[in-house]
């Protein structure tokens, strides 16, 4: 199979869906492996590593689109890369299609075979893990609160607060919504850096695992609307981290909610990339990141731990490789039969929605995978 590493074109996306080790698995397994010129540069992985590792440069992005079997990539196609997809081509990546309905409508008019990193799914239940997702969480989780301690102080536009305060002084107030991998990272630096952390959930069992994990100035509060309601009021820094596999984040934080917070608070939404759970929050990018309501600073880009893409890259490949493999070793129809977890990943094939929470999304078709691969 000939496998495609593109170079990501979204605003500061500086991650490559893999690294020279990573091609190097690729091309022992037999397969050609193209890299787009330049595709590694931002993690620090030059072109002539890749040679070394037997890919074949293309410096033409278009070119690695109608040349890829397997086409890998960190982030969602943007508008520009639509007519660049090929019917019956496999597109592995991030795509979070819930919040994006245009890219949704791109992958079945284009036929694309299109496979998401963020629903891989291991598991069901109480034991249900998102495995490709895991890492970027945690990254984005821990940059979450860097990125609100920085924003807090008052040349960037913040309140003056620093998170740990100092003896005499009171630390700054962080409220979480949503105790899940991004919530529990973002907690844990808060509360290294000495913040007193307000985590809600309506999981009363994942409080109770957090309640162990975590130490520090730490309270758990069991989630509803005039807990949120309160904690919100409250807050110096509002981490949004509500995930609903697959789904459209609910907007769990209202604007009337927003506009009781104190000026100079900040929100970061890092549930922004699936809609945001937080009402006031629309997407921004790594240029133009923030802005204001009520006197709120808002941080809401969608690709945050792509400011830290060597970490990232190395994270992501980490766990994407085998599902990788598998995809060029055998197919995706064979893949998915064989794994599971990988068949959750199909969000379009062919023309057809076979996620169910993307196509509740639109309101759309659902076509079970299955019955798609058999006819």
């Amino acid at each position: 199979m000939i496998v495609g590493v593109a170079r990501e074109i979204k605003d500061r996306e500086s991650r490559v869906a893999a690294t020279p080790g990573g091609v190097g698995e690729y091309v022992a397994h037999g397969h050609e492996v193209l890299v787009e010129t330049g595709a590694g540069a931002g993690s620090g992985f030059r072109d002539e590593e890749y040679v070394a590792a037997g890919a074949t440069l293309v410096d033409d992005h278009a070119g690695i689109f109608a040349r890829s079997d397997l086409l890998l990539k960190v982030k969602e196609p943007v508008a520009s890369e639509y007519d660049l997809l090929r019917p019956g081509q496999i597109l592995f990546t991030y795509l979070h299609l819930a919040a994006d309905p245009a890219l949704t409508d791109a992958l079945q008019t284009q036929r694309v075979r299109a496979v998401a990193y963020e629903t891989v799914q291991t598991g069901s239940g109480g034991a249900m893990a998102l495995p490709l997702l895991t890492p970027m969480s945690e990254v984005a989780g821990r940059m979450a609160i860097q990125i609100g301690a920085h924003y807090l102080e008052r040349p960037n536009g913040g309140s003056g607060l620093l998170l740990g305060g100092v003896p005499g002084v009171a630390p700054a107030r962080v409220v979480i919504v949503g105790g899940g991998v991004v919530g529990t990272n973002a907690a844990a630096i808060a509360l290294g850096m000495g913040a007193a952390v307000t985590i809600l959930d309506r999981n009363v069992d994942r409080l109770r695992q957090l309640e162990h994990m975590l130490t520090g100035r730490l309270t758990l509060l069991a989630s509803n609307a005039s807990i949120i309601a309160d904690a919100v009021r409250d807050a110096d820094l509002l981490i949004g981290a509500v995930l609903v596999a697959g789904s459209k984040a609910p907007r769990l934080v209202t604007e009337a909610m927003v506009r009781t917070m104190r000026p100079g608070s900040v929100i970061v939404d890092v549930a922004i990339d699936q809609g945001g759970c937080i009402e006031t929050a629309h997407p921004t990018s790594h240029s133009a990141p923030t802005y204001e309501v009520g006197g709120v600073l808002h941080y809401c880009v969608t690709n945050i731990p792509g400011a830290v893409p060597r970490t990232s890259t190395l994270a992501l490949s980490n766990v994407t490789l085998p599902y990788g493999l598998a995809l060029a070793d055998h197919g995706i129809a064979a893949a998915v039969t064989r794994d599971p977890a990988l068949a959750h990943g199909v969000n379009v094939f062919d023309g057809q929605i076979t996620h169910p929470a993307v196509a509740s999304a639109f309101d759309l078709p659902f076509a079970p995978l299955e019955t798609v691969l058999s006819a």
